[in-house]
């Protein structure tokens, strides 16, 4: 499976045709989380990028964005992006999250995506995370988003973009 490349601080994927801006000075830790994932054919993390690394300790949220893709041979039945958040729902709620708002239409440059918001409480305040889920290609592709704010949220998802994704022509010859 295409896990696509950075390149001038930008994520891009040709297999789902989406790119991702990232932002500045941020750590990328997609290596480390495809470490833990038990079955690599079925699902893997495409992106991982954090503020600072997880084990700085801050006093507020690391925020971050998480791209990651499932088989949906996993989910017998799963037509439209909303049902995928049955999973991601379980996920949130067992780190602590409740879902804030449930899953509603979301497009994103005119593809048929679903986003859920969640909240977690936290000692020096609130993390907000929004997850968005679009089906392509035989995989449930989701898109997490966690900030300190809804506005820092908003913020880092306008650096996620659909359309026509070319390989340059180095990553042609790998």
């Amino acid at each position: 499976m295409a896990s696509g490349w950075i390149e001038n601080g930008m994520y891009r994927n040709s297999l789902f045709g989406f790119s991702y801006k990232l932002p500045v000075s941020w750590v990328d830790r997609t290596e480390e989380m495809q470490q833990g994932l038990t079955d690599s054919g079925k699902s893997r993390v495409l992106l991982a990028i954090f503020e600072h690394p997880p084990e700085v300790t801050a006093k507020d949220v690391n925020s971050a964005v998480v791209i990651a893709v499932e088989s949906t041979s996993s989910y017998p039945g799963l037509k439209a992006p909303a049902q995928y958040f049955g999973p991601i729902t379980e996920v949130a709620t067992e780190k602590g999250f409740k879902v804030f708002n449930p899953p509603y239409e979301f497009p994103v440059d005119a593809k048929p995506i679903a986003r859920a918001d969640y909240i977690k409480q936290l000692p020096a305040g609130t993390m907000y995370q929004s997850s968005l889920v679009l089906l392509s290609n035989g995989y449930a592709v989701s898109f997490t988003f966690v900030g300190s704010s809804d506005e820092e949220v908003y913020g880092l998802i306008d650096g996620l973009s659909f359309g026509k994704v070319k390989k340059p022509k180095a990553a042609l010859a790998q």
